[in-house]
């Protein structure tokens, strides 16, 4: 079970784009997310006029490191620690380490 899924909102601890916040695109087994509006990256793109895509330079969200970034607690206004525990029905649920609460969706 991942700690950070796609469509989670997370907060960057690190790098160039710390304190800013997202949502999560996509997750990659290589343990990398790809943000919204987060890492954004200047791309030079060939026109092609085949597929209707225009040349120039493109802004594009780039994939970071999972250690980089933390899910947001929507009631501590901050990110926190995620862990994981087998709730009384047998299965697992996601929480936040420092309130104990779930992890909603």
């Amino acid at each position: 079970m991942n700690k950070i899924r796609k469509g989670d909102e997370i907060v960057v601890i690190t790098g160039k784009d710390k304190g800013r916040r997202g949502t999560v695109l996509q997750v990659y087994d290589d343990q990398r997310v790809l943000v919204e509006g987060v890492n954004v990256a200047k791309k030079h793109q060939k026109p092609n006029p085949n597929m209707g895509v225009p040349g120039g330079i493109i802004d594009r969200e780039m994939p970071m490191d999972v250690s980089n970034v933390m899910v947001f607690n929507p009631k501590s206004k901050k990110g926190e620690r995620v862990g994981i525990r087998v709730n009384d029905g047998g299965r697992k649920e996601r929480i936040f380490r420092g309130s104990g609460e779930t992890v909603d969706i």
